[in-house]
């Protein structure tokens, strides 16, 4: 990473707008949330966080403010960074930054979905941040425009970041637990993310597939904790959960 990219908290109304120009550029204008929701954000405990090149807004990570019984959380919405600046560690430094501002705030846990299809996001969640998967929403935003979503349902993996867990504290140290077993797999084709921008039929097809087993596996007690990739396929590992030292076992919300 050049020691001139900034983290730190948007402060003003142009920020948000340029944050709203890059998230229109990554995922088109069907999904894109307004300054105005940036600024809700900001002043209602949420987090508006900017990578900065030169003054210049290259990545954001927009996330609200969430309360879950008595346990505060962040709901981590979006992040996005720019492609030049993309596989250069950006988002990681976002995440850490978010991270280090919910701990001071006394918040530990910051929650995301993602597309269980996009493989390369799982793992950056599950093995680089030590997040977590035990819920499964199908169809979470429902069909959009969006290009990047290939006219499929946005099924959507739900990540639980427990901030200051023994797990997450080893795997930042570079020092992961093994994980414990019985492990079972779900397994995916390699190339899914050509296969469903190019055969929407194909695609759906593997959805509903995974979608099954990721239900079926949760509901009997198991969690999404690991990624593995076997060149012609890559595995979900996952593991029962009262295997992974650090988490509070109140089941997100599915509503």
């Amino acid at each position: 990473m050049p020691a001139e990219i900034e983290i730190r908290h948007c402060q003003s109304l142009a920020e948000y707008d340029e944050c709203v120009r890059l998230e229109r550029s990554t995922w088109g204008e069907d999904i894109t949330v307004p300054a105005a929701i940036f600024v809700v954000a900001h002043h209602s405990g949420g987090q508006v966080l900017g990578a900065f090149e030169g003054g210049k807004i290259i990545g954001f990570t927009l996330a609200l403010a969430g309360l879950r019984g008595a346990q505060r959380f962040l709901h981590s919405h979006m992040t996005a960074v720019l492609p030049a600046y993309q596989n250069r560690g950006v988002g990681r430094r976002l995440k850490l930054f978010q991270r280090q501002d919910a701990l001071k705030r006394g918040i530990p846990l910051v929650e995301w979905t993602f597309d269980p299809l996009e493989l390369k996001n799982a793992h950056f969640n599950l093995v680089r941040l030590g997040a977590v998967a035990r819920c499964y929403i199908p169809d979470c935003y429902g069909v959009t425009n969006s290009p990047v979503h290939a006219g499929l349902p946005t099924d959507r993996l739900v990540a639980e970041w427990w901030l200051d867990s023994e797990r997450v504290r080893g795997i930042l140290a570079d020092n992961p637990a093994p994980a414990k077993g019985p492990l079972e797999r779900i397994s995916i084709p390699s190339g899914v993310t050509e296969t469903k921008m190019n055969d929407r039929a194909a695609g759906l097809r593997i959805q509903s597939a995974v979608r099954s087993q990721f239900e079926q596996l949760f509901s009997k007690g198991y969690i999404a904790s690991g990624i593995e990739n076997r060149g012609d396929a890559t595995d979900y590992l996952l593991e029962p959960i009262a295997s992974i030292a650090g988490l509070q076992l109140e089941q997100p919300d599915k509503d």
